[in-house]
């Protein structure tokens, strides 16, 4: 039993590790630990713990951590912040021109400038951004 109780140990400190690696490493050799640690509770032959440490640690780093990595450490793919309103749709509420103007923007006022040098964009007309430069929207007027 103590040497279950090792495996065991070492399994939970391999994982609580895995929190300043970040890497899923750690937790995948944990986890084979844990299973050492199961098989140390039912055998108690050593050379058959390390073994199912072994085979159970490379078969979850070679099959469950390419899996994790891409699901947790890819992210969502949404577009925030800024990048979230390139595209998006506005109305001009003050005359816009390659130098100034103002959109409502996602519910909120901006100060817009046209994207193409000469374009005077009127009042009302519903535009799309372009680009968001500093706190400025530059925008098309649509065709």
């Amino acid at each position: 039993m103590t040497a279950a109780l090792i495996w065991l140990v070492v399994g939970i400190g391999l994982m609580v590790a895995e929190v300043l690696s970040g890497d899923f490493v750690l937790l995948m050799l944990g986890i084979g630990a844990l299973f050492g640690a199961g098989s140390a509770a039912l055998t108690g032959n050593p050379f058959v713990d390390v073994a199912v440490f072994a085979i159970s640690s490379i078969g979850l780093l070679v099959l469950a951590r390419p899996a994790l990595k891409r699901r947790f450490l890819a992210g969502p793919g949404v577009k925030t912040n800024t990048d979230a309103l390139v595209g998006a749709q506005a109305v001009v509420l003050s005359t816009v021109d390659p130098h100034g103007g103002q959109v409502k923007l996602a519910g909120d006022v901006w100060s817009a400038r046209s994207f193409t040098e000469g374009q005077v964009i009127q009042p009302g007309t519903t535009v799309t951004v372009v680009e968001i430069s500093g706190a400025t929207a530059v925008v098309s007027a649509e065709p």
